[in-house]
């Protein structure tokens, strides 16, 4: 019998599996894990831990490129203190190669631009503590007409591997319009296959949704708009187009806003800052587009700010996002991994004005007092929750925001509707978000029943995108559900997206919904946060026109306070597991480590969470020092309906604390069991019948320590 691997039967998209290959015995993996730190100490082929920063040379140069400026800009790099500052990569663009391929086949190096040959500047890019990039397209030429390399994977891939290239941009110029996951797969495989780790970079222009496939075709980074330009208008195009792209950027995959043009064109120094700033915030790659060899000290000024690179280089569970939008003025926000968060004030307008926001509206409530730094000027103030900054016209302000102060009171404990409860804040694409009522867009209460696809519902919060509504936590709430989609009262129109954040930090988020759908249950864990938002953005499908969204029924289940952690991010003891081995915030994917999706359970997804295979079990050391488990437990869309289902147990010290009934893909499960003094954890996962397709997850894993 034979076995769909994990690489041919992972959907791109949750839904449409069409394999139909039965499957043999499945084969037990054993390994012993230590932690993600531990591992970290030896770097492994994988996912990048950053953003890639470095230079490319296409902005500036376009095809006037050679040899010479090449070794000049790598030189440049380092004489500049752009590589101590992180700059690593010097990625040369399209235009190196000669016009036609050698008698083997392989691609060559124009004789004239590069008489001494791609590895020479490999070796010379080196010596200098820096690594080459280089460019082709997945097409038959590439966008200035040279060989490129579709149905040349293989080769291509090779050849770079020897010449010791370790980034790729990959166009999508003269694509005989085929397939672009096809496309992009085949060089992502080849790529694989050669043992060197070389970042793949797409570069489809954002057409057809390459941060849904990005990550499953092995990129690093996908990009999301067609090319930049050097002008205040390209800059502030292409960040309108990162709006509701937040979901799909982890950590090691990113979206990339196209590189950068500091430097060049009309851009003032204004303009520069604003454009690095927003970049940075956005978790964007970092590539320089300008000359380096004559830089001026201004252009550097911004490029080795060391506090706004800091930011780019954090995860902290989720890239910068819009959270909200007055016009010309604008505030963006990324939660950085210490539990502060970053901001950037932006005033789009041709004149001065002040931008303002506050700790709430940033998902930092809860605090008698914060300490903010300017990123720009160095200085420090205090402040009780307000922020805000007179700006230059297409200017910024840039702060880091931390909480400082007393914390308030955690909510009682009980299970508590969030429409009763007090909100930090609120903010509503027209008029109020609405308690108990659907979004009027006017008056407060001038709503209807909430209706979701033919459900009502009493209780809930009534939106229209974009909407968020904050409520403190004071990290005594374990678990969050409700059921979300578009009001019945826009009829089919309407097309939105969920997320729920927990201090900034994405926690999980919905596909897309339209008018008329039935309701979907999210189910989130929330222990250890003290802040809890509720996010409604348009889905980039038709504008936020008819976008009422509800939150049915938002429920709260709040106890004893306590700190959280994410049972991924935790040492583990042993693991055994079905297929490959069990993966940390992504699916199963069967074959080596790392090669799994988003988990997605549900029609939800989420970041963080164990994808595993039956028969699979974990084992996380406690030492008696947590009080409670939580998850929800399902089978990953990416395996549709096909599998027959799976069993959940959750064992403390031998001792079996829950067993869950058959899970199959309708009907995933909401855990919340007690561990307080359990030594050893174990999360084990069993085949309910055939284990043909059985990649169980333990999505949003958590526990309270």
């Amino acid at each position: 019998m034979n076995r769909s691997r994990g690489a041919l039967h992972r959907a791109l998209t949750a839904a449409a599996l069409t394999l139909g290959l039965a499957a043999p015995t499945s084969i037990l993996v054993v390994t012993t894990v230590t932690s993600p730190a531990a591992a970290a100490a030896t770097p492994q082929p994988g996912p990048l831990t950053a953003p890639v920063m470095g230079w490319n040379s296409w902005n500036r140069f376009g095809c006037n490129i050679d040899e010479n400026l090449i070794k000049a800009t790598a030189d440049a790099m380092v004489s500049t203190g752009l590589r101590d500052s992180g700059y690593t990569y010097v990625d040369i663009d399209d235009c190196w190669m000669a016009s036609t391929r050698d008698a083997q086949g392989r691609l060559r190096p124009d004789p004239t631009r590069f008489p001494g040959g791609i590895a020479a500047i490999a070796d010379y890019v080196h010596a200098r503590g820096l690594k080459l990039g280089i460019y082709s397209s997945a097409g038959t030429a590439t966008c200035a007409g040279f060989p490129a390399s579709l149905d040349h994977e293989t080769t291509d891939a090779q050849t770079w591997a020897s010449w010791g290239v370790d980034l790729l941009k990959y166009d999508n110029c003269n694509n005989q319009g085929r397939p672009a996951v096809d496309r992009y797969k085949a060089m992502g495989d080849a790529l694989k296959a050669t043992g060197r780790q070389i970042v793949y970079s797409l570069c489809n222009w954002g057409n057809d949704d390459p941060w849904l496939f990005g990550p499953n075709v092995g990129g690093s980074s996908w990009r999301t708009t067609g090319d930049i330009s050097a002008s205040w208008g390209s800059v502030t195009s292409i960040l309108d187009q990162q709006a509701g792209l937040e979901p799909f950027a982890r950590r090691g995959y990113y979206n990339d806003p196209d590189m950068l043009e500091v430097g060049n064109g009309s851009l003032t120094q204004d303009e520069n800052i604003s454009h690095f700033s927003l970049w940075a915030l956005l978790s964007a790659p970092l590539l320089l587009g300008n000359d380096l060899r004559s830089v001026s000290s201004s252009t550097l000024s911004v490029l080795r700010n060391a506090d706004v690179i800091a930011v780019n280089r954090d995860w902290g569970g989720s890239q910068g996002r819009r959270v909200a939008d007055n016009g010309d003025q604008e505030v963006w926000a990324k939660p950085m991994s210490d539990g502060s968060v970053a901001a950037v004030l932006l005033n789009r307008g041709s004149g001065t004005a002040t931008v303002a926001t506050t700790a709430a509206a940033l998902g930092l409530a809860g605090s008698s007092s914060y300490t903010a730094k300017n990123l720009w000027t160095g200085a420090t103030s205090s402040t009780t929750g307000a922020l805000s900054a007179s700006v230059p016209a297409h200017g910024v302000a840039m702060f880091r925001l931390t909480r400082a102060g007393t914390l308030a009171a955690a909510p009682a404990s009980g299970t508590l509707q969030v429409s009763d409860m007090t909100w930090a804040d609120s903010s509503n694409g027209w008029g109020p978000a609405e308690r108990d009522r659907s979004n009027g867009e006017t008056a407060a209460g001038d709503g209807g029943t909430l209706n979701i696809g033919g459900t009502t519902f009493a209780k809930g919060i009534g939106a229209h995108a974009d909407s968020a509504v904050h409520v403190y936590l004071g990290r005594a709430c374990q678990a969050f559900t409700a059921q979300v989609g578009v009001d019945n009262e826009v009829g089919g129109n309407g097309s939105v997206r969920f997320a729920v954040y927990g201090d900034g930090r994405l926690l999980a988020y919905s596909g897309v919904k339209t008018g008329g759908q039935a309701p979907t249950r999210m189910t989130v864990s929330t222990g250890g946060y003290l802040t809890l938002e509720l996010r409604v953005t348009d889905a980039r499908t038709n504008g936020n026109t008819y976008d009422h969204a509800d939150w049915g029924a938002p429920t709260l289940t709040c106890a004893t306070a306590g700190a959280g952690s994410a049972v991924s991010d935790r040492s583990w003891g042993t693991a055994t597991n079905g297929w490959g081995p069990a993966e940390r915030d992504m699916s199963n994917g069967e074959q080596p480590a790392a090669d799994g999706s988003v988990i997605t359970v549900g029609q939800v997804s989420y970041p963080k969470g164990l994808g595993v295979h039956a028969a699979s079990d974990v084992t996380v050391p406690l030492g008696g020092a947590c009080s409670r488990f939580t998850a929800v437990a399902g089978l990953d869309a990416e395996v549709g309906q096909q599998s027959t289902g799976v069993t959940f147990s959750v064992l403390g010290d031998g001792v079996t604390l829950y067993t869950s009934p058959t899970v199959t893909a309708a009907a995933p499960v909401a855990i919340d069991v007690s561990v307080a003094g359990r030594t050893n954890l174990r999360l084990v996962v069993g085949s309910a019948g055939s284990i043909d397709y059985d990649h169980a997850d333990w999505a949003d894993a958590r526990l309270i320590c």
